[in-house]
């Protein structure tokens, strides 16, 4: 059975940061590529990053850039996504998703990606 299950949601102050973790089973996350998406309630789901099944490539949406970071670890199975620099309008819902393939480059749109997490909270206070 295919899965992803997200942790490391939390509640943080403005300016801290959260390590979220999505642990693959079912597959190897070698062969997809992996996303991190939020949803923040009343609003759209957005992507917010992504790494390619490779690793050599990674995308980022502007309002995080420079402050996400998204990484693999092939061994463990697992996609991180550092925040750092938290803000309040980062509350939301993450959820990681994966696509098989896409070696060499990523998007950040929904359609792309057919298997989903459960999510995990984030919550940043002012």
């Amino acid at each position: 059975q295919l899965q992803l299950v997200e942790s490391g949601g939390g509640l943080v102050q403005s300016g801290g940061s959260l390590r979220l973790s999505c642990a693959a089973s079912g597959l190897k996350v070698d062969y997809y590529a992996i996303a991190w998406f939020r949803q923040a309630p009343g609003k759209e789901r957005e992507g917010v990053s992504c790494i390619t099944s490779s690793g050599s490539s990674t995308n980022y949406a502007q309002s995080v850039k420079g402050r996400f970071t998204i990484s693999k670890d092939n061994a463990k199975n697992t996609v991180y996504l550092q925040m750092n620099s938290l803000i309040p309008t980062d509350t939301a819902v993450y959820y990681c998703a994966a696509d098989w393939g896409r070696s060499n480059y990523c998007g950040l749109s929904k359609s792309d990606f057919g298997l989903w997490g459960q999510g995990t909270q984030v919550t940043v206070s002012s």
